[in-house]
């Protein structure tokens, strides 16, 4: 809802938010929207069905936050959106401080199905690099001891991307069977434990980087600033944090939990659940 808040608030283009959730949080998100200032939004709510996941994850202990279904809903964009030929999918955990439609006007080359942030040109990066020992290299995603990744002849030292923020164009999807492959893969790394969540950002990240190597365009790094959920005590500058675009809380620290960090700038676009359900929690 925060997310919602932010883009609504710092823009004067006509959206329409698509709310992705599962079956037994659709009708607790349509009231908190219709019952809060957000009403005034124009929105559908999708039911995502994690059945289309069935044998298509390994089980994995060491992030199990990782394998909760709605992280797959952007491999399945075109079968939830339609009649869109572009379209932004946004992690829920970021807040957007410029006009996102800058960010929809991100030129995708032709053929590009999509368009992320590459991890190495990240504004500062090295800095938090050095703090919390961040991967951003596709070493850290796959495992290159593996027969299937090392065939696919992708340098280890490549940089990354966080598909946490992604431009994707609907008609190139389609036509390139992205979702297809994307669970191709996903039904391999069942069978032959080719990444796994103790490696960087996981199982929804790793997927991504092996079918849109090379074949993707880039988003500006202002629009990506990440990594804010890392440590709890890695800090940005906050004239670094004021120029951003876009700040995003990947990793286990969230901005509505404890410990968290630049939890005032999520919380200065939080909306108070009518129900009284969801409550922050800033205190051990």
């Amino acid at each position: 809802m925060a997310a919602i808040n932010s883009i609504y608030s710092n823009t004067d283009a006509n959206i329409l938010f698509y709310v992705v959730g599962l079956r037994n949080t659709l009708t607790r998100i349509r009231k908190w929207i219709e019952h809060s200032k957000l009403r005034e939004i124009n929105f559908k709510i999708v039911e995502f069905n994690p059945m289309v996941l069935k044998g298509k994850i390994r089980p994995d202990s060491s992030r199990p936050e990782l394998l909760q279904p709605l992280n797959f809903v952007r491999f399945y964009l075109p079968l939830l959106i339609h009649q869109h030929e572009k379209v932004i999918y946004l992690d829920d955990d970021v807040i957007v401080q410029g006009d996102i439609q800058e960010l929809y006007d991100t030129t995708l080359a032709l053929g590009h199905a999509a368009a992320f942030s590459d991890d190495c040109d990240l504004p500062s990066a090295q800095d938090i690099n050095r703090l919390v020992g961040l991967q951003n290299t596709y070493m850290g995603y796959l495992d290159y001891r593996k027969k299937a990744i090392k065939d696919l002849g992708i340098s280890p030292s490549t940089c990354s991307f966080n598909p946490g923020v992604i431009v994707a164009n609907m008609t190139e999807w389609k036509h390139q069977h992205i979702t297809k492959q994307l669970e191709k893969w996903m039904q391999k790394n069942v069978e032959e434990n080719l990444y796994s969540s103790s490696l960087g950002g996981g199982v929804a990240t790793s997927p991504m980087l092996i079918v849109f190597h090379g074949k993707y365009s880039t988003i500006n790094p202002l629009w990506h600033i990440r990594h804010l959920g890392w440590n709890p005590d890695a800090r940005y500058s906050e004239h670094f944090l004021q120029e951003a675009k876009l700040l995003h809380w990947n990793g286990r620290h969230k901005p509505w939990d404890f410990p968290s960090v630049h939890n005032d700038l999520w919380e200065s676009w939080f909306v108070p659940d009518p129900a009284g359900i969801f409550k922050l929690n800033h205190h051990s």
